[in-house]
């Protein structure tokens, strides 16, 4: 018989944390119970992940407030989501349920609060049978969940699918908290049996969300105004914008002896290096990264690279000027002061930690939310440059076209607009986080409601 997870008597909280099993998913939910310990230390929390997470993180540092409870592996591996990403999603929306309920009955104290990410919305169905307060997580940008409750709310209505494959260009105003989008910008915009499989089972999650306690976006008010705002009008739940969800309260201890780039990277000129990450998920053709990689060491420009699985090919393409690595620190990396740009796929943590250090960037969206963060780093916040103007999916840029943008992008008197606008971002982020600011406000406002105190 399966033992009882016991949770230590001295708390006030017992906050049990179930993040979607994904790197872009289950840091920004560590951050998030960070950020909450930092704020209470009685708080304690369950961090459930599947037996093979726990591998890949059992061994980060952590705050002793914080402990790891497992289900068994009954999803696909990590290793394999990319190939087949419309399994992967489909298993964790139906396999996952059955052994977090038989967890769930076997903790002790019985939760204070669940936090869960949206995706998994059956959380809120096993919450709400035992009314354990429960909020929703959505770990993209605000905006992003906005089309997608569009989305939903047209295919209720009857008026779905929206065809946006012929002509990307054009532009529509008509989704509350987002003004503009090219269709191409749109969420999975290509008519693929798998994109629309997608982007079903990314809608069958919205109507979920009203059922919760509470939406938390990790997102800084000021950042995506409309869409907050557009989001509060049509919700009667609580939506609070929780910050940037990045380690950032531990952003001054870089110890250089662990991780020689830093050293590296002392040794290179205020600005001059182009940081390279196009996630550790999804990839562009083999073709393009070649390409890719090719105007980079052609541009002269230094660089640091991280490449997941990086098998040697890259480094001989890219050539000398710059390193090559399997992984960093990227927030630390980013607030180097040697860091001048950062070429992006516009992944929703990568967005907010480049905007939270003052970098501009080089958008190269790939999937699913990345275009639409990407529209808004370029039209809205003013803070990049597209790499990718074409709509089709096959149009290859070429390393010649490349090695041009890159150059113009890095030199320092290239688009000082841009880079005056960048530092002003960070000033917002940095004062949203802060005593006073609109994230702490909210994060507080959080707290005193799961504490049920005074807020």
């Amino acid at each position: 018989m399966a033992q009882p997870v016991q949770v230590p008597p001295t708390m006030v909280c017992h906050v049990v944390a179930v993040p979607y099993p994904g790197r872009g998913h289950v840091n920004p939910m560590m951050n998030l119970c960070k950020l909450l310990l930092s704020k209470n230390s009685q708080i304690r929390v369950t961090f459930v992940v599947t037996e093979e997470w726990l591998g890949f993180i059992g061994s980060d540092s952590k705050p002793d407030n914080i402990r790891f409870a497992t289900i068994p592996n009954v999803i696909p591996s990590e290793e394999s989501r990319a190939n087949d990403f419309v399994t992967f999603l489909e298993a964790v929306m139906t396999k996952m349920e059955d052994p977090f309920e038989e967890l769930l009955n076997r903790l002790h104290p019985p939760p204070t609060v669940i936090i869960y990410d949206t995706y998994l919305f059956w959380v809120v169905r096993l919450a709400n049978a035992r009314n354990i307060p429960v909020a929703s997580f959505w770990p993209m940008s605000a905006s992003f969940f906005a089309v997608l409750k569009h989305f939903h709310l047209l295919r209720r209505n009857g008026h779905y699918p929206v065809n946006v494959s012929e002509d990307g260009e054009k532009r529509v105003d008509y989704i509350p908290g987002n003004s503009s989008i090219r269709l191409a910008d749109f969420p999975l915009n290509d008519e693929s049996w798998r994109s629309r499989r997608l982007l079903e089972l990314a809608l069958n999650v919205i109507p979920w969300v009203q059922k919760a306690q509470y939406l938390l976006f990790p997102t800084i008010y000021e950042l995506e105004p409309q869409a907050i705002d557009a989001l509060k009008a049509e919700f009667s739940i609580p939506i609070y914008t929780v910050g940037p969800a990045i380690p950032c309260f531990d952003n001054a201890r870089i110890d250089a002896s662990k991780h020689g780039y830093f050293q590296w990277l002392d040794n290179q000129p205020s600005a001059s290096v182009l940081y390279i990450s196009q996630g550790s998920f999804l990839s562009v053709s083999n073709e393009q990264f070649d390409e890719i990689a090719a105007g980079v060491g052609d541009s002269g420009v230094p660089f640091l690279w991280v490449q997941p699985r990086e098998n040697g090919r890259l480094k001989e393409l890219c050539g000398d000027k710059g390193l090559v690595l399997p992984w960093c620190d990227q927030l630390k990396v980013l607030q180097h002061p040697a860091i001048g740009g950062f070429w992006s796929h516009c992944g929703w943590n990568s967005t907010r930690e480049g905007v939270f250090s003052g970098v501009p960037f080089l958008a190269f969206p790939i999937f699913m939310d990345q275009p639409l963060n990407g529209k808004f780093i370029v039209e809205e916040w003013k803070v990049g440059w597209r790499v990718k103007r074409e709509v089709k999916e096959d149009t290859l840029i070429r390393k010649d076209e490349i090695s041009s943008l890159i150059r113009k992008f890095m030199d320092l008197n290239g688009d000082e607009v841009m880079r005056k606008r960048s530092r002003e971002l960070k000033l917002l982020c940095h004062t949203a986080i802060a005593s006073g600011g609109s994230s702490e406000t909210d994060i507080t406002a959080f707290l005193s409601n799961i504490l049920n105190v005074p807020n």
